[in-house]
């Protein structure tokens, strides 16, 4: 099994140890395969699409051109 170390801003830390019934490692732990299954999953998806690069950079313009007018109508 591997290990990672975490660089945590103090105040977290401190947070942190208040908390001392949560076992954090399992917290990460199960964090990290959520999203890696999710990253899986998006994998698996994108494999089957039939969109091109360019297909993908059009339409994420087009998502990002009508984001930018809904968030600015408020």
């Amino acid at each position: 099994m591997g290990n990672i170390t975490l660089a945590l801003p103090n105040e977290l830390q401190e947070r942190m140890r208040a908390h001392s019934e949560i076992r954090w490692s399992e917290v990460v732990r199960k964090t990290i395969t959520q999203k890696v299954e999710l990253l899986d999953s998006m994998d698996k998806i994108a494999k089957k699409s039939k969109l091109t690069q360019k297909d993908v950079d059009e339409l994420s313009r087009k998502i990002k051109a009508e984001t930018f007018k809904e968030l600015n109508k408020r």
